[in-house]
């Protein structure tokens, strides 16, 4: 047994799902954004308060046998899910991690295997390009990631992503395997015999280790060592942290569009609803929008696909395809009712603010959601807070709920435009060309009094913006606790393929010095209904109890005598531009 998740042979003979990559989902939203509600804890609000033993060995133990149903399926999507949400409640729970780190190494096979640039990559490549490729990916790592790397353990995972692969069916077919499942177990109980051996003291040992081992897999299963060697790459870049991974030529590229703000898709966010598909958010102006999809509806079948006879992933998978292509979907409203629309694929461009209004224009209450930070970010607020200003704005919300992160820049430069002085958020790394503290300008400060709004998916940028908020008492924070990624990943192209690695380069911490990883920053209100939206996707007060939190608040600051707004009043001198 071992920190990777090492098993016995049998629990690795799984066929992988019949899906393909969607890891521009997983990401900021760019074709569909899965939410996290695959597992909801009935005791999570007792959980902060502190269960008994009893009860969270109960509940673990419920949380495991659902997980383990959705890897008996190879769902390892909603497998993965289930597990990474329940530790988000229990995050030192053994097993929990152990099934979390197995469920990744099948995920991500699968994710790499459904993608056709990772597989041409091993076809076209030498060994000694493959090895260079390597060597590469270590250098950046033993460079760049926060923490010193663990060679030997890296290593293990390895062989366990190699053992993975070579016992799957789908796999094996397209590497062309003909050894038996019994002689590939036997090849890799020898090659962990003398890998439990050795140290592996520095990067050169272990790619040392990956030369020989790719080797024997080439000679006794017939494959192209290359296969060996990226299994090797992928399997410890996954077991680093949940957010570091290898990115093939496509992934790059999509993240690439992720930070631009545009795609190729249907322009519709997805969340996860009992093994079905529910539309949360359809871009505006895209063509799901324009094809008469709305918010609140449920994907019952793409094209001639059922979606409840699919595992989630792969039905959502199905909405993907080249510029131009088209899509029949069956939808079903919110009152049962079934109709067919037909949707063309094409380029979206997704905004990072959305929503900017005036939610009570004789209050001056105005509104506005950021729902990623993206290159356009601070430009976008600029522009939302002119306009709302221009229509009478006293006082500004602020949405950051569901927001995934994005740019931490971004992040910063718009806190900036509210943060007098001070530290925003500082870094901290391994390497000193990460450590920072990026601190407020007093050019540009807008004064208008704020309430900011978060809940459990609000996450990593959206988390400095609402920290700063917080420790510089600038703004009420209302909502629930955020979701604690508090860690900066830096993404570096490779020389060898246009392929890529995301690395966590650092961890950051609020003006107060509080580390947000697996802590989050906590609102000053605490609200603990979730949003609901209406089923047209708009959001009204009575139906939103964080947003008619966040309303009361921003009622209670405009009613305040002006000369008791000490957290506002010195925000902007004169001559400076000022929204308030």
């Amino acid at each position: 047994m071992d920190d990777c998740g090492k098993v016995s042979p049998p629990e690795y003979g799984k066929s992988l799902m019949e899906r393909r990559n969607l890891f521009s989902a997983l990401l900021v939203g760019l074709l569909v954004g899965f939410g996290s509600n695959s597992f909801v804890a009935p005791s999570v609000a007792h959980a902060e308060n502190g269960l008994d033993h009893i009860q969270v060995a109960d509940e673990v133990k419920r949380v495991l046998t659902e997980g383990r149903e959705f890897e008996v399926k190879q769902r390892w999507g909603e497998a993965l899910t289930t597990y990474e949400n329940a530790l988000r409640i229990y995050p030192t729970d053994s097993e929990l991690n152990r099934r979390m780190r197995i469920t990744r190494l099948h995920y991500e096979l699968d994710r790499r295997y459904s993608d056709d640039t990772f597989v041409s990559s091993i076809r076209r490549l030498s060994e000694s390009e493959s090895l260079s490729l390597m060597e590469e990916v270590a250098t950046k790592l033993e460079t760049h990631y926060v923490d010193n790397p663990d060679w030997r353990e890296l290593l293990r995972c390895g062989t366990s992503s190699v053992q993975i692969a070579l016992l799957d069916p789908t796999v094996r077919k397209t590497l062309g395997v003909q050894a038996s499942a019994e002689q590939v177990r036997d090849m890799i109980r020898a090659i962990w015999s003398t890998q439990s051996q050795q140290s592996f003291a520095n990067r050169q040992e272990a790619i040392d280790f990956v030369r020989w081992s790719s080797r024997i897999v080439s000679r006794q299963m017939g494959v192209s060592p290359n296969a060996a060697i990226f299994e090797y790459v992928c399997g410890a870049m996954s077991s680093l942290d949940p957010y570091s991974t290898y990115l093939t030529e496509q992934q790059l590229e999509d993240v690439y569009s992720q930070i631009k703000g545009n795609f190729v898709g249907l322009g519709v966010e997805l969340k996860t609803d009992t093994g079905t598909l529910l539309i949360s958010d359809v871009i505006s102006n895209g063509p799901a929008e324009l094809a008469g999809v709305r918010s609140g509806d449920t994907i019952v079948q793409i094209d001639d696909k059922v979606v409840s006879e699919l595992p989630v992933d792969v039905a959502a998978d199905l909405l993907k395809g080249e510029q131009g292509s088209v899509v029949y979907l069956t939808l079903k409203n919110g009152e049962g009712q079934n109709r067919q629309v037909r949707v063309r694929r094409d380029r979206v461009e997704v905004p990072s603010v959305e929503d900017v209004k005036m939610l009570d224009p004789s209050k001056g209450i105005a509104y506005l959601k950021i729902s990623s930070f993206q290159e356009t970010t601070s430009r976008d607020v600029d522009a939302a807070l002119w306009k709302l200003l221009g229509q009478g704005m006293r006082s500004l919300i602020i949405d950051v709920r569901g927001n995934p992160g994005g740019l931490l820049t971004e992040s910063v430069e718009v806190a900036d435009r509210f943060v007098m002085d001070g530290t925003i958020v500082s870094t901290l790394g391994r390497s000193t060309r990460e450590n920072f503290n990026y601190k407020a300008r007093k050019v540009g400060t807008w004064r208008v009094p704020l309430v900011v709004l978060i809940d459990g998916d609000s996450a990593s940028a959206s988390e400095i913006f609402a920290g700063a908020i917080r420790d510089h008492d600038r703004g009420i924070v209302v909502g629930s606790r955020s979701y604690g990624k508090g860690s900066v990943q830096g993404i570096f192209p490779l020389r060898i393929l246009e392929s890529g690695v995301r690395l966590t380069t650092a961890k950051f911490y609020s003006p107060n010095g509080k580390a947000i990883s697996n802590a989050g920053v906590d609102p000053n209100v605490s609200v603990r209904t979730m949003a609901k939206p209406l089923e047209s996707g708009e959001l009204l007060a009575s139906h939103d109890s964080i947003l008619q939190a966040g309303i009361e608040q921003a009622t209670r600051i405009i009613d305040q005598p002006v000369e008791t707004r000490s957290e506002f009043a010195s925000s902007t001198s004169p001559g400076q531009k000022a929204g308030w």
